[in-house]
């Protein structure tokens, strides 16, 4: 007998929509503050009028549920209020990557059909690189004084706009399935794809994210009295989704704008900022400056996702008493699928200990379902060296690809979530990724992880960056080709590196494969958009030339 629940005529069904997280900071901690650089400030009671604002400035202009406006901006409360303005309309955010080549980013703005761009003034070189490439029709707000655009139809300056609307608006409800944001993958081959998410599923991942950031008792901690600067670009994966998060605890919140160097310092020294998240190259940059040399940082703590957390890395933030831990998750996962918080008997257990459990992929976050399967789909033994690649289930992963039914069931295929991230899991459940399964390392026909050797040779002293990448060998099928940043004013040779592989091999740190690396030295590694390091770009200037 089943016992579906009946509904009173008179109940009234709560939907999950991004209107709900909006309520609670600014009736509950009205007075907590929300910080622009050294330019803005305002109290949630304000930024909430401002986000009513700018739902009828919108409104005022034509944009109604089933609109597309996208937003073309550094990281500010101006996207903080486009996080929520623009879905809670019932339209849909279309959060652009300014860093994508012209050809993708009139890609992105065709195939996701903006009917709105919001556009910080230093990006209309941008748009007027593109305009004949994009259809007319289109309207433009320009955020900041400038001089305009001859070719773009140009409405109105944010901010004028925001100060002639009304300070209240009347979100409506709808259907929580609705689409709420699109942004596209920075995929190093071919054209961007373009992931969505409904307001179900961003309630749903803000709602049991908050329960994984906050749960721990000591270490890593995301809570109320916390200061949050994010250090990810606001239109990746929602700022892996903690701007959410962080405004439904009501924290203060610290937007940097255009990320340098001494403005990113003098805000996390100002507002004693205490939890922030970015990729590994920026804490790298950060710890590496010498502004940064002579300050106190043991009060902040980062989550480093995006790529893998060198040891070294997390070394050199550990002696700056810097609370750092990886985090693990992809565009299509909205993005956080695991984290590696440490527990109080773990925090007992010497640096090197900790290193190694701090830069793990971790342990699935609630309601995630995470497996590592081999290649005919069978689960791997969690012993921790056996690989597989990743495959997953949870209430808040994309439903596909935009217009894109091939790679979706592609991504979807036989009902979950492929990663194509190659990981081990060891007994307690938490993942260690060694690679991507386009990157993996075929070495005899052993696979051998470009990260784990990556890793190794990022402790060497003289060495500031490296990438490995396979290389054709007529013997092996492929061996590992290690490209490296010396240090300044070291004098590395390849037998230097060569020699602490060996070690490593010796000491069961690598497999023996490993011996078999190949060594190139160069000034710069190549990036993608979004700081990860950019293989693709790196196999084209070592493999084809």
């Amino acid at each position: 007998m089943e016992h579906t629940i009946i509904k009173t005529e008179s109940a009234y069904e709560y939907p999950l929509l991004i209107k709900q997280l909006y309520l609670a900071p600014a009736e509950y901690r009205p007075d907590e503050k929300i910080i622009y650089r050294d330019e803005a400030e305002f109290t949630y009671a304000e930024w909430r009028e401002r986000v009513c604002r700018l739902a009828g400035a919108l409104e005022s202009i034509g944009v109604e549920r089933g609109s597309t406006v996208a937003v073309l901006d550094y990281d500010s409360h101006r996207y903080l209020e486009a996080y929520y303005g623009i879905p809670m309309m019932g339209a849909v955010i279309h959060m652009i990557n300014m860093r994508l080549s012209p050809e993708q980013l009139a890609y992105t703005i065709e195939h996701a059909e903006d009917d709105v761009i919001i556009c910080h003034k230093d990006f209309l070189p941008l748009l007027e690189a593109i305009k004949g490439r994009i259809a007319e029709g289109r309207k433009f707000i320009i955020i900041g004084e400038s001089e305009g655009s001859a070719s773009l139809d140009i409405v109105g300056e944010y901010e004028e706009m925001l100060a002639a609307a009304a300070p209240s608006y009347d979100f409506p409800e709808f259907d929580e399935n609705t689409r709420a944001t699109t942004f596209y993958t920075t995929g190093t081959t071919g054209l961007p794809k373009g992931v969505y998410f409904s307001h179900r599923q961003i309630v749903l991942h803000t709602l049991i994210n908050t329960i994984s950031l906050t749960a721990n008792a000591e270490q890593g901690r995301l809570h109320k009295e916390s200061v949050y600067m994010p250090l990810t670009p606001m239109f990746h994966v929602h700022a892996w989704g903690i701007p959410y998060i962080a405004n439904y605890l009501g924290v203060k919140h610290v937007y940097p704008g255009k990320y340098e160097p001494p403005m990113l310092l003098k805000l996390l020294l100002t507002h004693r900022v205490s939890y922030s998240h970015c990729v590994p190259t920026i804490l790298h940059m950060l710890l590496a400056s010498p502004a940064a040399a002579d300050f106190d940082l043991s009060f902040w703590t980062v989550v480093i996702g995006g790529a893998a957390l060198p040891k070294a890395t997390a070394a050199a933030a550990l002696k700056r008493g810097i609370d750092v831990y990886a985090g693990y998750g992809m565009s299509e996962t909205a993005p956080v699928l695991s984290v590696s918080t440490l527990t109080r008997a773990e925090l007992e257990l010497d640096d090197e200990t900790q290193i190694n459990l701090r830069t793990r992929t971790g342990r699935p976050v609630g309601m995630s379902q995470i497996r590592v399967i081999d290649q005919d789909g069978n689960d791997v033994p969690k012993d921790d060296a056996t690989p597989g690649e990743i495959i997953v289930r949870n209430p808040y992963l994309t439903m596909g690809y935009h217009k894109d039914h091939v790679h979706s069931e592609k991504l979807w295929e036989g009902g979950w979530l492929h990663t194509n991230d190659v990981a081990c899991v060891d007994a307690a459940g938490s993942l260690r990724i060694v690679d991507r399964t386009k990157d993996v390392i075929k070495v005899g026909g052993e696979w051998v992880g470009s990260l784990e050797i990556e890793d190794v040779i990022t402790k060497h002293e003289q060495v500031t960056e490296t990438a490995v990448i396979a290389y054709p060998d007529e013997q092996w099928g492929e061996v590992p080709l290690a490209i490296v940043v010396p240090a300044e004013g070291a004098e590395l040779t390849e037998r230097n590196i060569k020699s602490f592989v060996m070690a490593s091999v010796e000491e069961g740190v690598l497999p023996r494969e490993a011996i078999t690396i190949k060594v190139r030295f160069t000034d710069m590694i190549d990036k993608t958009s979004v700081g990860k390091i950019n293989k693709v770009a790196l196999r084209k200037r070592f493999l084809e030339n």
